[in-house]
């Protein structure tokens, strides 16, 4: 008996391990600017766990671990 995994395969399936991936990315830039003791605003916390384009979350997590402000982390965006 065959199992039809064509889901997993399917633009649903990889949309939603997309919003998984932004929402660990998220939330690992959260920790590393808690971390560094770096305030962050409600909106910036909105901006950051809003976004699910992974190339930009992506940008703002190599910037978190040396960011001394929120907007260390947002610069040239």
């Amino acid at each position: 008996m065959a199992v039809d995994l064509s889901f997993y395969k399917s633009f649903m399936s990889e949309e939603i391990r997309d919003e998984g991936r932004a929402e660990g990315i998220a939330r690992g830039i959260l920790l590393f600017l808690a971390q560094a003791g770096v305030d962050v605003p409600d909106e910036a916390r909105e901006r950051i766990t809003g976004c699910t384009d992974l190339d930009i979350l992506s940008r703002w997590l190599l910037r978190a671990p040396g960011a001394a402000s929120v907007e260390d982390v947002f610069a040239g965006e």
